[in-house]
């Protein structure tokens, strides 16, 4: 095989199409959630939908509905339980997430199917039906439109919401908006990396940008385009090395939070070194 093998076969250009559609909408909302501090949020959905995908499974929906509905049970329950009870938000949602993992769990392994667990735990791009084609592309794409419509406001409730109440921003809208868009998000890229690996998606491309740069809309492109390189490269390397696409995906995006980590001008680490050392030492007392 030579280094043009991929770009020959049919599955892998839809493979690679659909990475760099899911990791542009990921880098997206990546940004958002690392402004508003809700990564576990992203985790705690992630995780929820299972018991949502085996229901829908059984009662024989679409598999997209069901985690898109479980996602916003794990949502809509993690604020009820935190706003009538004295535990903090972060708690409520490791109940929450895990619990309700817990009981996906349970279900799959009492139901007979022929959906494999590893495809739903990690994803499988190298083998999308067209159906499920159509349910990323669509869910993808209107996941992004809703979020660049309203980006504007998703910003200041992200990051000042008192301020954005006090102008009239109907900030309980934005807040389950804002948390169905991760739940569509979530039912995008669950083909691609599985419920497990799509929490890194949505948070290590913000994690990136913010490194690299203090202003969001210079975070939020470098962001996706460190998505959309690291989805694409990471399902071009998987075909040769045969390995899960979803986690050569994640590696690929953890190498380049890393160089960010050490090389970002102002955040990264040798930056912080070179500051330190060209800071005049105080004179002796």
């Amino acid at each position: 095989m030579n280094w043009l093998t991929p770009f020959q076969y049919d599955f892998m250009l839809t493979a690679l199409a659909l990475s760099a559609l899911v990791g542009l909408v990921c880098a997206v909302l990546s940004c958002f959630l690392i402004l508003k501090g809700w990564s576990l949020m992203g985790d705690a959905i992630s995780h929820a939908v299972l018991p949502g995908v085996v229901i829908a499974y059984v009662v024989g929906l679409p598999l997209a509905i069901g985690a898109f509905l479980s996602g916003l049970l794990c949502a809509v329950g993690t604020g009820f339980i935190k706003n009538h009870s004295r535990v903090k938000e972060d708690t409520v949602m490791g109940v929450v997430f895990t619990g309700l993992f817990a009981l996906g769990l349970v279900l799959f392994s009492r139901v007979e199917s022929d959906q494999h667990l590893t495809h739903i735990l990690f994803g499988n791009l190298l083998g999308v039906p067209r159906a499920q084609i159509i349910t990323m592309a669509v869910a993808g794409g209107l996941t992004l439109g809703l979020t660049l419509l309203r980006s504007r406001d998703l910003l200041l409730f992200c990051f000042d919401p008192v301020h954005a109440r006090s102008i009239g921003l109907n900030t309980g809208f934005l807040h389950y908006f804002f948390l169905a868009l991760v739940a569509l998000t979530i039912v995008a890229a669950m083909q691609a990396v599985g419920i497990i690996l799509v929490v890194a998606m949505l948070i290590t491309p913000g994690c990136v940008g913010y490194l690299w740069s203090a202003r969001f809309g210079r975070m939020m492109a470098i962001a996706a385009a460190v998505s959309v390189l690291s989805s694409v490269a990471g399902t071009y390397a998987s075909f040769f090395l045969g390995a899960s696409t979803g986690a050569c995906i994640i590696l690929t995006q953890a190498a380049l939070f890393l160089l960010a980590l050490i090389a970002a001008p102002r955040r990264g680490l040798l930056a912080a070194w070179w500051l330190r050392g060209s800071r005049p030492s105080s004179p002796s007392a």
